[in-house]
């Protein structure tokens, strides 16, 4: 079904007050996970929502934290999240980035007691929109790998994005798990009734999982096998150990334990291009680059990180945000559940 933007924006808040999240905080949290559904990064959208919900019930997140930036530099700051919603720490943590870079040419800004905060792009995005080059950090919130050569789960899916400006909005926009798959990719695959593909998840003995619905006996596999995996332990270690953050074996599954703190870390990135040359100049010359990198194609056009989101973005503002069956309807159970007597096709 397709669901108008202002109606799911106003349906997700909604669930949020219910359960006494506060008006600002429910309204930014339903605002990233639209966004990630625009974008198409499903997993990460109001797919959510459920868990995010059951986590408040079960007394995992602060409604009311304390979110404060510390340990301050002109280009530094560490965001204490307060075990606040993931998706209002990172905001405050990219507005941040974003105001000390725009003085100060670069910022770097972390995140301590933080949540989930889902998709990687979104944040990156909203720099870019801003003209200003992004990379996100994040250590995944929950453990569904073990190191390469090893055996205990100890390394999440751990995700990384970086996006380039063009001349409104990102031009270039990287969002990517460290494993083949996400772990919310393989949630999308369970609600629809398919397969995975082999190789997005093993059985300790190597034989593959293709089954969503039996990821959990098996590992997810890292990118590109052993550079992947150090890829992955470097994410965690700037975007959780570098803050104070769980890392490795502090991480804990917040879905599966939804009563305790996660103390996620993530880390922004922002930097001003006009420190190297003009913007006009740069993005023109972005522009240029991927033209010919698109037509390398030819006669079918090769699509650049980025271009499938912005289409899908551009067409589910005017069309309506798509959602499964399935998603629909576990956001209408939840409505039903808090009784709110609303449902997303009324």
């Amino acid at each position: 079904m397709r669901v108008p933007l202002t109606r799911l924006h106003s349906f997700v808040t909604d669930v949020f007050r219910a359960v006494d999240v506060t008006a600002e905080h429910a309204a930014t949290t339903s605002s990233r996970l639209i966004e990630a559904d625009l974008r198409g990064r499903t997993g990460h959208g109001v797919i959510r929502v459920p868990s995010y919900v059951a986590r408040i019930q079960a007394g995992g997140i602060n409604l009311r934290p304390d979110i404060v930036v510390t340990r301050q530099t002109p280009v530094s700051g560490l965001v204490q999240g307060d075990n606040g919603l993931g998706q209002v720490v990172m905001t405050l943590a990219v507005e941040t980035a974003i105001e000390k870079a725009a003085e100060s040419g670069m910022a770097w800004v972390g995140t301590v007691r933080s949540n989930h905060a889902g998709a990687a792009g979104v944040y990156t995005e909203m720099a870019a929109a801003q003209g200003m080059i992004a990379v996100y950090l994040a250590v995944a919130s929950a453990n569904v790998m073990p190191p390469w050569g090893g055996r205990d789960r100890l390394l999440g899916t751990n995700p990384i994005s970086i996006a380039i400006p063009g001349v409104d909005g990102p031009e270039f926009l990287l969002d990517i798990a460290t494993t083949v798959a996400s772990h919310g990719t393989i949630k999308v695959l369970a609600q629809r009734g398919e397969q995975m593909p082999e190789g997005w998840v093993m059985r300790p003995d190597g034989t593959p999982i293709t089954d969503p619905r039996q990821a959990d006996e098996g590992f997810l596999t890292p990118i590109g096998g052993y550079k992947g995996s150090g890829l992955n332990m470097a994410i965690g270690l700037l975007a959780g150990t570098l803050n104070g953050a769980a890392f490795a074996g502090d991480v804990i599954d917040h879905r599966a334990i939804p009563d305790r703190e996660a103390n996620t870390g993530q880390a922004i990135f922002v930097m001003r291009p006009d420190l190297f040359r003009d913007l006009g100049e740069f993005t023109d010359a972005v522009r240029t680059s991927l033209a010919e990198l698109r037509s390398a194609g030819q006669p079918h056009s090769v699509k650049i990180p980025g271009d499938l989101a912005r289409d899908r973005q551009k067409r589910q503002l005017s069309e309506g945000v798509e959602l499964s069956e399935a998603v629909a309807a576990g956001l209408d159970s939840v409505a039903d559940q808090l009784g709110l007597g609303v449902a997303l096709g009324d």
